[in-house]
């Protein structure tokens, strides 16, 4: 991404964050994701007192995103008020679509404090390839 679109990615990120719904934990998130399209897409976390319930903000832009029929990303941008990583639950959603994608990690200042690629957030990816190998390695009778 040029420097102009990972400012633009994370100014999305930083506005998003303004919309979550964060009595629980007041840990407020935003983000912002990139299709390849040109498509933005943002999400703030959404917490519920039935903890489980909840969503964080990656997965409310991805799914937004798949939503609108996109399946290629190019960045994600995530806000938070001291620059925190995505979850694991969020890395791995967001490695069903590519583990080259960008990601950009910035606090309320919209200071970037981490940049990097999803593969050096989640290197050993459990994906599409995982199952077929997995099938591939079936004892007989196993699965079938």
């Amino acid at each position: 991404m040029s420097p102009e679109e990972c400012s633009e990615l994370v100014r999305s990120a930083r506005l998003s964050r303004e919309n979550a719904y964060a009595p629980y934990s007041r840990y407020a998130v935003g983000a912002a994701l990139l299709s390849e399209s040109g498509a933005l897409y943002r999400g703030a976390n959404v917490e519920n007192a039935a903890y489980p319930t909840g969503l964080c903000a990656e997965r409310v832009a991805l799914f937004s995103a798949v939503a609108s029929g996109e399946r290629r990303f190019r960045g994600i941008a995530v806000v938070t008020q001291d620059g925190g990583f995505p979850c694991g639950a969020c890395r791995q959603a967001l490695a069903e679509f590519g583990p080259s994608l960008e990601i950009l990690v910035a606090d309320e200042s919209e200071k970037i404090r981490w940049a990097g690629t999803l593969s050096e957030l989640l290197p050993h990816v459990f994906n599409a390839e995982s199952l077929r190998s997995s099938q591939r390695d079936t004892p007989p009778g196993l699965g079938q």
